[in-house]
């Protein structure tokens, strides 16, 4: 796992099935990723209240923004933003990336969260 793809609202890059195809692969959302030669719009990603790298380093964390996206991804993918945003916060981003490769990568390759193949 890269600290890299690791966007300010929590969510591992590395997961998303956008990153993990073969085709027209998305580099992460802190790359500066482009649709249609433009740089992606996303409001969490361009917060100016944020202080820090992660959404937890703003005062109005979690703010409801983050709660909608923490919410659609529990219920679609069985993954939180939020909890992933704690577990960088309490225990830092390496022993995050160290979770995270356990949970979801194997001999077969990684797991997407989005379409749950290997890739």
């Amino acid at each position: 796992m890269n600290k890299n793809l690791i966007a300010p609202c929590g969510m591992n890059c590395g997961l998303c099935v956008m990153y993990l195809r073969n085709e027209n692969k998305c580099p992460g959302c802190m790359s500066g990723r482009k649709v249609n030669s433009r740089c992606i719009k996303c409001g969490i990603k361009l917060c100016k209240n944020r202080k820090g790298e992660y959404c937890f380093d703003c005062d109005k964390f979690p703010c409801e923004r983050l709660r909608r996206l923490d919410t659609r991804y529990k219920e679609r993918y069985g993954m939180s933003e939020i909890a992933n945003l704690g577990t960088i916060k309490e225990r830092g981003i390496e022993s995050f990336l160290l979770e995270e490769e356990k949970k979801w990568v194997n001999s077969d390759g990684i797991l997407c969260v989005h379409d749950k193949k290997r890739y």
